[in-house]
């Protein structure tokens, strides 16, 4: 056997392959007091710009996070704002948690005062809660800078606090900030904050890279360094500064922490915190590692967007693991591989943490995107070759004029029908014409006429609306609501334009997406034309027609 491999060198049989994480790494039996998972959204989350969350919100995602599974819910600062002392006011009475801890936060005792005296200390007490979580300067810099004390005195402080919690029965963990920061200007005063947090009865001392900067191999080594000179059990908070923060945490855990910081979906401030459900779904799948109770993984997802919705957030859909687009596939090449076997192209089953594989249709697209589309939508298509391609003709030629399909479902799976099991329409349109009227008190009102026939009735409705698709809308749905009731469930929920071409100004072409709900299930539809109403119209009919092919409607058979 060679030394080494060069270029060109073949790669010798006993080199082992790294696993493919077809269902996930094998994972050791849960246990969460060996690996402690801690969940910072409703503190350090909050700080996110534009994220403000009311105490009945707070509740709220607690509970979501105690279905997950997480081991600890850190509630928030009880001695800084009334919100925080209402939360664990009302969570003694409101919040019922299965699997999680809630935990209070605080800082240690202030300078020159004893700990049993202080206010501060005497919030945490009070916030009725099992475990304490404290922050402490572990930077020298800080501790002369920011608290203007002597690094005795600060370590004082941090024994003097830590001793009185304990006394008083609380589980004390302690966040020593900007730990990596500090150890590297002042390692050893560093590592006398890390024993004199331990020595006084913290049972976790959590190394934070406050600033968010650190890169894996550093935090990797200075874990190890820290476990060989202290024997304390370490924890690890990460913020995303260098975009790290995940891989920061879990090379963190490999280095020996056993208890991890983060917040659900990244919230924090500036960059934000690290992710704590990408890091269960790395220590799950990847490490081996069982982070959540049986069965919790694959509420992953779930539980990612409804904490969104409760936040007011929009869900990225890039996002590792939980996002729309994390197991979607686009270009050709992958889908034809993907057909053979998915895990060619993912990297875990996406099952694991409740997301599901997506192809998404698009100029990219071959006979194999479009095969494994259509057996999404419960269409076997493994013998329709020449219907296959001229689907795949239809997809290139009209994404080359502004159509989006991958955005726009629902008027792909019409498209695709109507190729594979032949057109259905409900209706015959015989015209539609919108008035734009500004009016003496300046009012401008939009009047919509639509003219049809279904099932040989001629109907003929008008409507007036705020805009010129509101009133269109309106229009086509009384046209319609007598032969078909089902529509009345139908609202339109979104609308976006995009012009394709801004340097033909006015006269550009427009992409229209429509959102059509039927209070259970959600789908968009497109139109693209040189005309903006004319755009919107197409994404109109193809919503209207979508909507009526799930209610089970019957269509037209003279319809056109």
């Amino acid at each position: 056997m060679r030394d080494s491999v060069g270029r060109g060198a073949a790669v010798p049989d006993a080199v082992p392959r790294p696993p493919i994480h077809r269902r996930g790494a094998p994972v050791r039996p849960y246990d969460p007091d060996s690996l402690h998972i801690y969940d910072t959204t409703l503190r350090d989350g909050t700080q996110q710009e534009g994220l403000s969350l009311s105490v009945g919100d707070k509740l709220s995602v607690a509970r979501h996070l105690d279905d997950l599974g997480v081991g600890f819910i850190e509630g928030g600062w009880p001695g800084s704002n009334p919100k925080d002392a209402e939360f664990f006011a009302r969570a003694r009475t409101e919040l019922t948690l299965s699997t999680a801890v809630l935990t209070a936060f605080g800082a240690t005792r202030r300078a020159g005062r004893a700990a049993a005296d202080d206010p501060q200390v005497a919030a945490l007490r009070e916030a009725g809660t099992p475990v304490v979580c404290l922050v402490a300067k572990s930077d020298l810099r800080h501790v002369e800078r920011a608290l203007r004390t002597s690094p005795a005195e600060n370590l004082a402080m941090i024994r003097d606090t830590v001793a009185h919690l304990r006394a008083e029965g609380k589980r004390v963990f302690l966040d020593a900030e900007h730990f990596f920061d500090g150890y590297r200007v002042h390692p050893e005063y560093a590592l006398e904050v890390v024993s004199a947090a331990a020595e006084a009865g913290a049972e976790v001392v959590v190394l934070c890279d406050t600033n968010g900067g650190m890169l894996p191999t550093r935090i990797g080594a200075v874990v190890t360094e820290v476990l060989a000179r202290t024997g304390a059990r370490l924890g690890i908070h990460c913020h995303d500064d260098a975009d790290c923060a995940v891989a920061n945490t879990l090379v963190a855990v490999e280095a020996g922490v056993t208890h991890v910081q983060g917040t659900a979906n990244g919230y924090g401030e500036r960059c934000g915190n690290a992710n704590l459900l990408s890091v269960i779904a790395g220590l799950e799948t990847k490490l081996g590692r069982a982070a959540l109770p049986p069965g919790r993984l694959q509420e992953l997802v779930r539980v990612s967007h409804a904490i969104d919705e409760v936040t007011n957030s929009v869900p990225d859909p890039h996002r590792p693991y939980v996002g729309a687009s994390a197991f979607a596939h686009k270009a050709g090449l992958h889908a034809s591989a993907v057909k053979i076997d998915p895990d060619m192209y993912q990297h875990i089953d996406p099952a694991a943490v409740g997301s599901d594989m997506r192809m998404l249709v698009s100029e990219l697209a071959g006979r194999a995107t479009i095969e494994l589309k259509g057996r999404e939508l419960g269409l076997d298509l493994s013998n329709e070759r020449e219907a296959l391609g001229r689907v795949v003709d239809l997809v290139k030629e009209r994404e080359a004029t502004g159509f989006a399909y991958e955005a726009a479902e629902a008027s792909f799976e019409l498209l695709l029908r109507d190729e594979v099991t032949g057109r259905k329409r409900f209706y015959t349109l015989e015209s539609w014409r919108v008035i734009v009227e500004q009016r003496s008190d300046g009012q401008v009102v939009s009047e919509a006429t639509v003219k049809l026939t279904s099932h040989g009735v001629r109907h003929v409705a008008t409507a007036e609306g705020n805009g010129p698709v509101n009133a269109l809308d309106t229009a086509l749905r009384d046209a319609l609501e007598k032969a078909y009731p089902g529509l009345a469930d139908l609202e339109l929920v979104d609308y976006k334009v995009r012009i394709l071409d801004g340097k033909q100004g006015t006269g550009a072409v427009t992409r229209v997406l429509v959102g059509t709900s039927d209070g259970r299930s959600r789908w968009d539809t497109i139109g693209v034309d040189e005309n903006i109403i004319a755009a919107s119209w197409s994404a109109l009919e193809d919503a209207v027609n979508f909507g009526l092919r799930r209610q089970g409607e019957r269509a037209d058979p003279n319809a056109t």
